[in-house]
């Protein structure tokens, strides 16, 4: 989830980590060993006289299958379901909003799985999983052909969107 929001400007940065769960400062093992309630996520940081929230929503939907309450194309498990964590009832109203909008759209067949939290603790992922796409772009690429993630992005949402 990193490169759909990393290009724009007015984001100022995008981290990977874990968030929504129980134990603190959780490690990758743990958190996809399921032992800690976390969702793997990213914190992003932005400027939004630039870029707004809603952009920001926009493009999240456009990167997941929100039909899939148990993980996202080959990544399987609770750490993996998708989610929005809003920080103000501002967010959580517009989150909540673009979400009743895309299940209204007809755009897909089965209910919208995407939950929409509070924000809790963010914990950065270790810095292996940082910029994965950039450290790692043939493996990137190989994942998103691979596991249907680009095939379903292009489907319902054009190729400008990968």
């Amino acid at each position: 989830m990193v490169k759909p929001f990393d290009q724009y400007e007015g984001i100022k940065s995008v981290i990977s980590g874990y968030t929504g769960g129980h134990k603190e400062h959780p490690t990758y093992q743990e958190v996809c060993a399921e032992t800690t309630g976390h969702f793997e996520a990213v914190q992003i940081t932005f400027n939004p006289a630039i870029f707004t929230y809603e952009k920001l929503l926009t493009i999240f939907w456009q990167q997941i299958d929100p039909e899939d309450f148990g993980g996202q194309f080959f990544d399987r498990g609770d750490s993996y379901r998708t989610a929005i964590f809003y920080h103000t009832d501002e967010q959580r109203r517009l989150a909540e909003n673009s979400k009743k909008r895309l299940n209204e759209s007809g755009k897909f067949t089965k209910p919208i799985a995407t939950q929409i939290l509070p924000a809790s603790t963010f914990y950065p992922a270790e810095e292996y999983h940082q910029d994965y796409y950039k450290k790692n772009p043939l493996h990137y690429t190989r994942y998103q052909i691979g596991s249907g993630r680009r095939a379903f992005i292009n489907q319902h949402w054009g190729e400008d969107n990968e």
